[in-house]
């Protein structure tokens, strides 16, 4: 009876791990570096992995360093959205060592800078908006109309939104603003806040009022509201380098899963290399979720349901099958 039940006790141990074991490989886990796009890109990728391929998902949340950390390290498996220039050391690591394989480029149409809104070069006749600034196309025009955005605190001078405080931005604007002049004509305004930031965008967008200042793609507002990115010198690294007198460089955005992907799930890592999206789809997604109060998840449904010409590409047409009747139930 004791050789009886050791006997037992092994067998159920083993079929304990066994089905461990057989769960953990048909895990796949995304990061989460804590922005909203990438949510939304977790969210369309994770409903084609589980349904058209039958994978279960999880997420796992830290910063960018710790996330792109643990995909090196392989507790991470996929990273839909690494914004590679701003993380460069720890990603280039990962790459150079063999641990992170850089599968596509989910978008590099990205940009950041001084915008205006559109209505405020075109006009807007349906709203009765005059043009202000027809003339306007780059940075170095801006002391031309530097009365149309007068600042309210101050009268003598126009108004720049810029970046919020502690972001690197922040450094490029106030560089940028000395390089170019503009101190001459504008305050540089600090919002405190993107959230702050945001609000200014919003409350002149409803009144139909002048607004120039820092903002970046991807992101609700984009998608929502037309603005415009002014104008700058094209990138180059000595004029970056001296008083950050060109355009901000763009920004290549990633899809990279960890080097045990390439046995784990295949079939996955093929269809991660064909998935591409832009900032301009991007932006729309996160304008949805905003308009909606809507998650992540939704966000997703909608995208497929609604731009199915898009990812079916990114698949073959049996998983694409099942995806599509998923999203039918």
């Amino acid at each position: 009876m004791f050789l009886l039940a050791v006997l037992v006790c092994i067998v159920v141990l083993f079929t304990s791990c066994s089905v461990q074991w057989d769960g953990a490989r048909n895990e796949l886990v995304f990061a989460d570096a804590g922005w909203d796009s990438i949510r939304v890109h977790n969210s369309i990728a994770g409903f084609i992995v589980e349904n058209g391929y039958g994978y279960q998902t999880d997420v796992t949340t830290g910063s960018s360093p710790i996330t792109l950390q643990g995909l090196i390290q392989g507790d991470i498996d996929i990273y839909m959205e690494a914004w590679t220039d701003n993380f460069m050391e720890v990603y280039s690591a990962g790459i150079d060592s063999g641990d992170i394989i850089e599968l596509s480029t989910n978008f590099d149409d990205n940009a950041q800078g001084l915008y205006v809104p559109t209505y405020v070069i075109k006009g807007d006749p349906e709203r009765g908006i005059a043009p202000l600034a027809p003339d306007l196309k780059s940075v170095k025009d801006l002391p031309k109309y530097w009365e149309v955005f007068r600042d309210p605190d101050n009268p003598q001078q126009g108004r720049i939104y810029g970046s919020p405080p502690n972001w690197f931005a922040d450094e490029v604007l106030r560089g940028k603003f000395k390089t170019y002049g503009l101190d001459e004509y504008f305050d540089y305004f600090n919002p405190g806040s993107d959230t702050a930031l945001n609000t200014s965008i919003v409350a002149a967008f409803e009144k139909g009022e002048p607004w120039v200042g820092y903002y970046w793609e991807p992101t609700w507002i984009m998608g929502k509201y037309d603005m415009t990115l002014l104008a700058d010198e094209p990138y180059a690294a000595e004029r970056w380098e001296n008083g950050f007198a060109c355009e901000f460089p763009g920004v290549k955005v990633t899809v990279a899963v960890n080097k045990g992907m390439l046995d784990k799930a295949p079939e996955v890592v093929e269809f991660l290399k064909n998935y591409k999206t832009s900032s301009e789809l991007t932006n729309k997604m996160l304008a949805y979720m905003q308009e909606n109060n809507a998650d992540a998840d939704e966000a997703a449904i909608w995208f497929l349901q609604e731009h199915e010409e898009i990812w079916t590409q990114w698949l073959p047409e049996d998983a694409a099958g099942k995806v599509k009747d998923a999203l039918a139930l």
